[in-house]
């Protein structure tokens, strides 16, 4: 008898701020900005160099190699 199959898992690598990264297909922006900052505004993100408007991320569907930014605006002086 054959064992079964072990489910594959599909990934997507991509770089964020210039790291590896590993995402399931269908991944939008929005998700990845979300795990990595929880602040509510102030917030830019760009993929290959192009800034993506912050309406428009959870319909940005993220590609393998794509090369994600993601800029926090400081206050200071």
């Amino acid at each position: 008898m054959t064992p079964p199959a072990t489910p594959v898992t599909a990934t997507l690598a991509i770089r964020v701020n210039g790291d590896p990264r590993l995402v399931a297909p269908g991944t939008t922006l929005a998700e990845v900005v979300a795990e990595l900052s929880s602040a509510p505004s102030g917030i830019a993100a760009a993929v290959n160099e192009t800034v993506v408007p912050r309406g428009a991320w959870s319909a940005t569907a993220l590609a393998a190699d794509d090369r994600i930014e993601i800029l926090t605006a400081v206050q200071g002086g």
